[in-house]
């Protein structure tokens, strides 16, 4: 878990799933992931990352028209993120830092798994949070249809073809 330092240590410090040590400070909101001590890259999510990082815009209005959330705030990263560290809390850590006015964001999660394995771990908790929503659905017809496109979903094909449409080698990446 994040743990404040001493104030001008430059924030706070991040005990990462692999047992290194990562400094909230070096997590900049264009790194995607980052290589550790341990041997292995870990991804990194900030808040201001649009879900488009993970799927189509046209995916994002649809989750957004569609999924209410508590509050007053529309499905967001935050509320992705909080998904995946439901289902893997022990392979994710996150800080809030929004009163650390240097970094540029609110809420940072690193976990213990690269940015590839990541972003097919949101597609497939997003199929599921899409597919809980059309079982509630009154039209049999929208179920099935539904059930039957994903019985040919490839999740890491969709992954592959969405990373390679995107300039993921540049911070500056911006939706397909």
């Amino acid at each position: 878990m994040a743990e404040p330092r001493v104030p001008g240590g430059r924030g706070e410090v991040l005990d990462l799933p692999c047992g290194e040590e990562k400094r909230v400070y070096d997590l900049d909101m264009g790194l995607r992931e980052f290589g550790c001590d341990c041997g292995e890259d870990h991804a990194v999510v900030v808040d201001v990352h649009p879900l488009s990082r993970f799927v189509p815009e046209f995916l994002v209005d649809t989750l957004r028209a569609t999924v209410e959330t508590t509050g007053e705030r529309e499905f967001s990263m935050t509320h992705l993120m909080g998904i995946v560290l439901e289902e893997f809390p022990e392979a994710v850590v996150s800080a809030d830092v929004s009163d650390d006015g240097e970094v540029g964001y609110a809420m940072v999660w690193v976990t213990d798994f690269d940015s590839r394995r990541l972003h097919e771990i949101a597609v497939e908790l997003l199929v599921e949070l899409m597919e809980h929503a059309v079982s509630h659905a009154e039209d049999d017809g929208a179920v099935s249809e539904f059930e039957e496109q994903m019985l040919q979903f490839d999740v890491a094909e969709f992954v592959e073809q969405y990373r390679r449409e995107r300039d993921f080698a540049s911070e500056h990446d911006t939706p397909a």
